[in-house]
């Protein structure tokens, strides 16, 4: 089972910075409007190391290296003085407004392969460049954003021991997400979140991208360093695989290149069927994905903002994933073949059609937490983009360095 370890942290320093104001979402949900505010808020922002653009020069990736030891030496950046984990908790609504807490613990994990079997990847991933990561993890040599990770160890959360305690830092972000960060050291505690961690294989939630490039950094170091370096092992945040600690959301989908009536052609399909109709005010203010879950249904979004609801019959697509955007794939096949690109965020899917971007837009039903575990235990993966699991963790609560002699 993946191997889990406390590390020796570099951190902003404490007093001196407020991470609302330091800490960023990861890099591959940013605008470069939301980078533009993130370094307005503080010139020591993680976007600055984490997000080097090409605005920052041909070498940004060696730049955001020395950026980074620069404010090692100017003391922005501190190191741990002893191997730590970090208990970490966000807590934010769900899409139907109810509140969920999720709380995690970021370590190092010892890299293994998909076919190794300890850490698994719960779907598969879409092609996409992976130099960017590649580049910074040669030019930075540390981790700065966390890969998700999900256990199926039972009572971990518990382990962490943190409730009914007062956290390091506490702050809200710029998205009304709470978040609360927890530093722990105590040895009998470090060994038994070690243990439980490695007792059971590890999910892939988020990240894929950042495990691929990961794995591919180890290989590379290890031409150099041989086993047993620090490359061997990256930033992870582990969560329990449980209902009550997770938001996932789903990505739904754009369509394009399909002519004529969508909505009728999906409707022809035995496993849809017409449900309604629902307005564009029930569309804008989100109360949509109720009424979807009420009914068990996909909607459809027009131009205008107003969609038209289908009911979903599984026992009419045999052989088919028990997933909605399984099920929109063959039924889209079937009516003639049509291009379907990713958008998560109803208000998104709106504007994305609204402006021409795409003829349609189809809402789909989340994964739910029970799906994302059955596949755990069979290995099984999704379709590329089934999760959008929220909040996203915050880059800069802690970095993970490989190159610094640690204290």
């Amino acid at each position: 089972m993946p191997p889990f370890s406390p590390f020796v942290g570099l951190r902003y320093a404490p007093g001196r910075f407020d991470p609302a104001d330091v800490t960023a979402p990861p890099y591959d949900v940013l605008s470069s409007a939301d980078r533009v505010a993130l370094v307005a808020r503080d010139p020591h922002n993680a976007v600055l190391i984490d997000a080097p653009t090409e605005d920052d020069g041909p070498d940004r990736y060696a730049d955001a290296g020395r950026r980074m030891h620069q404010w090692i030496d100017e003391g922005v950046l501190e190191l741990d003085a002893r191997p730590m984990f970090t208990a970490y908790r966000m807590t934010a609504p769900d899409d139907l407004g109810n509140p969920v807490a999720t709380l995690g613990v970021l370590g190092a994990l010892t890299l293994s392969r998909p076919d190794e079997g300890e850490i698994l990847p719960h779907e598969f991933t879409t092609k996409k460049a992976k130099s960017d990561r590649l580049d910074l993890l040669r030019g930075t040599r540390a981790n700065l954003s966390a890969i998700w990770g999900l256990s199926l160890t039972k009572g971990l959360t518990d382990l962490l021991g943190v409730e009914g305690t007062l956290p390091d830092q506490a702050w809200d972000d710029e998205d009304g997400v709470h978040h609360e960060v927890w530093k722990l050291d105590d040895p009998d505690r470090l060994a038994a979140i070690s243990a439980a961690v490695g007792a059971e294989p590890l999910v892939i939630a988020d990240g894929h991208h950042r495990f691929e490039t990961s794995l591919a950094y180890r290989d590379e170091r290890r031409e150099v360093d041989g086993e047993g370096g620090p490359a061997d092992a990256t930033l992870c945040y582990v969560v329990e695989l449980t209902d009550e600690q997770l938001t996932v959301r789903p990505i739904h989908r754009l369509v394009g290149g399909f002519s004529g009536d969508l909505v009728g052609a999906l409707a022809a399909h035995p496993g849809l069927e017409g449900a309604g109709e629902v307005t564009a005010a029930e569309v804008a203010d989100g109360t949509v994905l109720a009424t979807m879950a009420d009914l068990g249904a996909m909607a459809v979004v027009r131009p205008d903002g107003s969609a038209a609801l289908l009911r979903v019959d599984p026992s009419g697509f045999p052989g088919v994933d028990d997933l909605d955007s399984s099920r929109l794939a063959a039924a889209i096949e079937a009516a003639g073949g049509a291009e379907l690109t990713y958008q998560h965020g109803v208000d998104r899917v709106v504007e994305a059609v609204q402006e021409g971007r795409a003829a349609w837009g189809v809402l789909i039903r989340p994964v739910t937490v029970a799906a994302i575990e059955s596949n755990a235990h069979t290995g099984a993966k999704m379709p590329p983009k089934s999760t959008f699991f929220h909040p996203k963790p915050r880059t800069g609560i802690v970095y993970r360095e490989m190159s610094l002699p640690t204290p």
